[in-house]
């Protein structure tokens, strides 16, 4: 499947530091440390409707480490997923009286062109499910040959009790699993399973639903292993970050990393996992269910500079749930307009100063607010200098804004 255009990246002065963020695993703050190539897998949409501003935060937020991977001297290899045949899509596609695969595809357009837009710099590879079916099969066929698999009239699932390591991701105990995993699209309840916690791996051909032929029988995935069957086919075992919104750590994560292990035979899935809050509207999370959606196209169709919605949810720090308000979007408007004033003086105050403060802040746990405040500090002095000052200033200060933090000037 394609991706979509990237952003050119100016190479900085000097080499940025080490990233150190937030490990779901540890619950502390760790230092990544990827060799000449970092690897990192984020799960990607199920395209039944547009993408709203909680899943551009979450793809904002690892644009953001890659970035500061690359500002710090390595290659990134960047894989994301969609899913683009799941329970979701086919209800609506049903609801809408449409097909399924016509719904996905233009919905992944949509995505496509939002993200081209914010200036998210796009996966090496963005892989389907679709297209996946026979490596996810085959990923399924190997976990049942570890012993980590049984049958269920026709489904195939996994035997929670034969992840030893089952809980290392989240830390959670059995009876939030349980509640999770209910509220989360499992099926702790279903008669006949050996334990309430185990996962659908394989889904049998139900009628009217999508199905391959495949050495499991006719059906299809479910959701847990296309992103491990994905990574490890993309990235290999033990890759660097596995990341998400922070309503993925259980099940999909927890579940993805025992299939990963089932298969591997080692471990860990991933050296460190990362989760994003959640953004909200009017104290709601943002989400598909509640209908409460501020959609990226929509404020792009409304002319909306889709550099003022990316300098907007820089405002605010990817562990922290908040609320999109016009409000916040105005602000961002304002700062925007002053940035864009001051790098287009003829000359401005040194900026390396500015380029070590923003590397500073955003190796540190990506703390986008302290990067934006040394540009905004560095704006209100070029504006009070009148011009005056080194003339190769504004350009590098624009060059710092678009390079590390995707705001195009």
């Amino acid at each position: 499947m394609r991706s979509w255009p990237a952003p050119d990246i100016v190479r900085l002065p000097g080499n940025g530091g080490p990233l150190r963020v937030h490990d779901t695993v540890t619950g502390a703050l760790r230092t990544t440390n990827p060799g000449p190539t970092a690897r990192m897998y984020v799960c990607g949409i199920t395209p039944y409707d547009a993408a709203h501003l909680g899943h551009a935060f979450t793809y904002l937020t690892f644009d953001l480490v890659g970035r500061v991977w690359r500002d710090a001297g390595h290659d990134v290899d960047y894989v994301q997923n969609t899913t683009d045949v799941d329970d979701p899509l086919l209800e609506r596609a049903q609801a809408n009286g449409e097909d399924w695969r016509a719904l996905a595809e233009r919905e992944i357009q949509v995505f496509r062109e939002d993200m081209a837009a914010l200036r998210i710099l796009p996966p090496r590879a963005y892989v389907g499910v679709v297209e996946s079916i026979d490596l996810i099969a085959s990923f399924v066929d190997r976990i049942r040959q570890s012993g980590a698999a049984y049958d269920l009239d026709g489904d195939i699932y996994f035997a929670a009790q034969s992840a030893p390591r089952f809980g290392e991701v989240g830390g959670l105990d059995r009876d939030t699993m349980l509640e999770l995993f209910a509220e989360r699209g499992g099926d702790p309840g279903r008669p006949g399973k050996k334990d309430p916690l185990d996962w659908l791996l394989w889904r049998a051909e139900r009628p009217g639903e999508p199905a391959w032929d495949s050495p499991l029988g006719r059906g299809r995935p479910g959701w847990h292993v296309e992103c491990s069957a994905i990574s490890l086919n993309e990235l290999g075992m033990g890759f660097d970050l596995n990341g998400g919104g922070d309503d993925l750590v259980f099940p999909h994560h927890e579940m993805g990393a025992a299939e990963a292990r089932s298969v591997a035979g080692t471990g860990p899935h991933a050296q460190g996992y990362v989760h994003v809050a959640m953004v909200g509207l009017d104290g709601e999370k943002m989400s598909k269910s509640r209908g409460n959606l501020v959609f990226v196209s929509a404020l792009r169709e409304r002319g909306v500079d889709p550099m003022a919605i990316r300098l907007a949810m820089l405002t605010r720090h990817y562990r922290t749930a908040w609320d999109w308000t016009d409000t916040l979007l105005a602000g961002a408007q304002e700062r925007l307009a002053r940035w864009r004033a001051a790098v287009a003086l003829p000359a401005g105050p040194d900026a390396l100063p500015v380029l070590a403060g923003v590397r500073a802040a955003l190796a540190d746990d990506l703390d986008t607010a302290a990067a934006a405040a040394a540009i905004d500090d560095w704006a209100v002095r070029a504006h009070a200098s009148d011009g005056a000052g080194d003339p190769a200033a504004p350009a590098l200060v624009r060059d710092i804004a678009d390079t590390l933090l995707g705001v195009a000037l």
